[in-house]
């Protein structure tokens, strides 16, 4: 077979490999009583993924739900709200809501892994940008055999040219700050053929060259390096400082998820204990209509006046309605509570009644079963004591360490960056280049034994340093117009702009959303006084009405009674309302100010590191030796962040005297068969306390709300530490340098 047959042989056979595949299948009828394979008739269905399942008895393992006639069976735990604030803490490394975000969008659910996820992101953490920046070894090796007939009868033998040939390389690069790239490599060239005149049969080149490129113009400077980072691309910026902003974002991010989670917490809180006073008095509330149905049944048995059979009906349906009242107040719907961004920002009071409802979201909080053997009872009660806010301090340090704010500044500076960067490419590129060499020559690679001829090896004659090369030189490039680079200009202009506007109407609307917190307060404030006359008014009404009922039934008005009692009812519902919303008032004002960590006494740190890791720090600090200070003599980068939380200087003024309000005798209701509160079965509250008045800030030198303690939260490779703060301000750490109140900057090594 010749040649030119093989080929068309070869053009056959692709030639049916590519038909092959566009042929279109052909139906084949067959006989329809055979029995046909089972054939597939969808492409996907749902599946159930294989998991661990483990911990599924965890978390239904804890019995039925709780019924109308288990409240007899149930015993309580009193808390306090620190107490519970310190449980969330120890147990949440999901910032949990009550709006269901976990279920609808779990990618928008803050947790304990948000800051560490950032810092080691292979893409956009500090750790990827500065490893850009890293040394880099590489090395190949590649051989060749060439074997051809030439055009030259003085080329090889007969005009056949035969070479077999070796290329290996070995090369470490560094780019360093400024931009320039420096490049030390190896070759290690062997060459054997069959040309005519060859010294020897086979020889080999050794080469050692070191290279250097260092842009004068775009993509130079230490500024626009650790701005967008090496190899950058118009619009594409990763470098250092970008990074930083984005960790310093995420743990923004982390803090508002923190300061959500808290109030949320006091939230559930609150609304436990208005769960508790409400269902205390319709309680009471339905034993009085109890006995006066009972008295009212008797004198209708009887046949007496009093005793009609209209006033019997009413007062055993006032009876079943308080009776229906207590039943809801324990047991509660599922309608929507107190939360975050209801209303207000902070979360605005509901007033949803139901014990185990409410019992049910605040151990949803707080990482507990939704039932237990015991029952969560609050221990503290709201304030009553006037709380007076100075408009000017709170104003000025709302606008600075409101946590939004806060993080829309640190995009506000990332844009600024990234125009500084952006402005780097309307300069065309200018590279000087230069590059030194070594050669090598010889029949051998390396031999020892050698030397007595020249060009015995090829190692010998590198070290001879007889044959030295060098090149110097530049490189220039421009795209005419600079179309890309002024887009880029005015895109990152635009972007700076939106960002800055974005800032100027949050900072507005922290200013109305404080302005309307501290006037919710006020309001909170004299309803609470206007609702204390009420339950006074209302408890002496039903007294006097009650007396004379039991004096002469025909003197007194049978429904008036029944009135006074829901009367009453009502109002006591309401000073409690009044109270739970005068308590969140005074945290919404924390929370609009941005000290809501402060006011529950809880600061954010990094953990420390592990033994391992410190040691193995410390180790390679040691093996690298002291960084050398090099002046570069260019524009050092800007400065992005202050290293630490902003403060306010407070004008000295005396704190205002305060009268604690007077506190309606709410224990028992003054009729006939009813119990004083501490005498009833079942959730007793203790007595209203007065507090003091609260500062804004909080002075370093009030008492602590709780024990110093920590409460550490894991997230991937370092903790995050939560804690709350000593009576003197400082971190609980052993010192406040070595845990500042947010991080440790983490010190850059180009």
């Amino acid at each position: 077979m010749n040649r030119a047959e093989g080929r068309t042989w070869i053009g056959l056979i692709v030639l049916c490999c590519l038909l092959s595949g566009c042929m279109r299948s052909q139906h084949v009828f067959r006989d329809p009583e055979a029995v046909v394979a089972p054939f597939p008739t969808s492409v996907t269905r749902i599946e159930t993924p294989i998991t661990d399942g483990s911990h599924f008895q965890d978390l239904i393992g804890f019995g039925q739900p709780r019924d109308l006639l288990d409240s007899d069976q149930l015993e309580y735990v009193d808390l306090s709200l620190q107490e519970v604030l310190h449980l969330a803490l120890s147990n949440s490394k999901v910032m949990r809501d009550l709006g269901g975000t976990v279920l609808r969008t779990p990618e928008n659910t803050q947790t304990a892994f948000g800051p560490a996820i950032q810092e080691t992101s292979p893409q956009f953490g500090v750790e990827a940008a500065l490893a850009a920046f890293d040394a880099e070894f590489s090395a190949s090796a590649f051989g060749e055999k060439n074997d051809r007939r030439v055009n030259n009868q003085f080329l090889g033998l007969g005009g056949f040219f035969e070479q077999d040939t070796s290329v290996v390389q070995a090369q470490l690069a560094k780019r360093t700050v400024t931009g320039s790239q420096f490049a030390l490599r190896h070759i290690i060239n062997y060459d054997f053929n069959n040309n005519v005149g060859n010294e020897f049969d086979g020889s080999w080149d050794a080469i050692i060259e070191g290279e250097f490129r260092h842009s004068l113009l775009r993509g130079g400077g230490v500024e626009f390096n650790r701005i967008a980072g090496p190899g950058s691309r118009p619009g594409v910026y990763n470098g250092v400082l970008i990074a930083r902003l984005r960790t310093d974002i995420s743990l923004t991010d982390f803090e508002i998820g923190i300061r959500d989670l808290l109030s949320n917490v006091e939230n559930a809180y609150w609304d436990l204990y208005f769960a508790y006073r409400d269902l205390d008095t319709k309680i009471r509330a339905r034993d009085a209509s109890q006995d006066t149905w009972r008295q009212v049944h008797a004198l209708f048995e009887a046949g007496k006046k009093g005793g009609e059979a209209e006033k019997e009906a009413q007062a055993r349906e006032q009876y079943f309605r308080f009776e229906e009242d207590v039943q809801n107040a324990l047991m509660g719907r599922p309608i929507e509570g107190t939360r975050t961004n209801n209303g207000s920002s902070a979360g605005t009071f509901r007033a949803t009644p139901g014990v185990y409802a409410n019992e049910r979201k605040l151990r949803l909080l707080l990482g507990l079963p939704p039932q237990g053997s015991e029952l969560l009872r609050p221990s503290d009660e709201p304030p009553v004591s006037p709380v007076t806010f100075d408009w000017m301090p709170i104003a000025t340090e709302a606008l600075m360490r409101r946590e939004e704010l806060r993080r829309q500044r640190w995009k506000v500076r990332s844009r600024e960056l990234e125009l500084i960067a952006s402005k780097n490419f309307l300069q065309p590129s200018l590279d000087l280049v230069g590059r030194y060499r070594w050669r090598g020559f010889g029949d051998d690679l390396l031999n020892p034994g050698g030397g007595a001829t020249r060009f015995d090896n090829a190692y010998q004659d590198l070290t001879s340093g007889d044959f030295q090369e060098w090149q110097l030189g530049a490189e220039f490039s421009m795209p005419l117009g600079f179309r890309q680079g002024h887009a880029a200009v005015r895109n990152a202009q635009l972007k700076l702009a939106r960002e800055r506007t974005l800032l100027v109407e949050q900072e507005r609307q922290v200013i109305n959303d404080l302005s309307a917190a501290i006037a919710e307060r006020n309001r909170a404030y004299a309803v609470l006084q206007t609702s204390i006359n009420r339950v006074d008014a209302a408890r002496q009404q039903l007294q006097a009405v009650q007396a004379a009922y039991n004096a002469d039934e025909a003197k007194a008005d049978f429904y008036v009674l029944l009135d006074a009692q829901r009367r009453y009812a009502d109002a006591e519902i309401r000073y409690y309302q009044a109270r739970v919303e005068y308590a969140l008032a005074i945290r919404n004002v924390y929370f609009e100010g941005g000290a809501l960590l402060d006011y529950c006494s809880v600061a954010l740190s990094e953990g420390s590191w592990p033994g391992d890791a410190r040691w193995d720090a410390a180790e390679r600090e040691r093996l690298r030796g002291r960084p050398r200070r090099i002046d570069y003599r260019l524009r050092q980068p800007p400065q992005v962040s202050l290293g630490g939380q902003p403060t306010v200087e407070q004008p000295t003024a005396e704190q205002p005297t305060v009268e604690p309000l007077p506190t309606p005798a709410l224990e028992a209701w003054d009729v006939p068969g009813v119990e004083p509160l501490e005498e009833r079965d079942g959730p007793a509250l203790q007595e209203p306390r007065f507090s003091e008045p609260a500062s804004f800030p909080p002075s370093s030198a009030d008492p602590p709300r709780f024990s110093p303690h920590e409460v550490l939260l894991e997230h991937g490779s370092r903790i995050q530490t939560v804690g709350y703060l000593r009576p003197d301000g400082s971190s609980p750490s052993n010192s406040p340098s070595e845990s500042p109140q947010f991080r440790r900057l983490p010190v850059i090594h180009d």
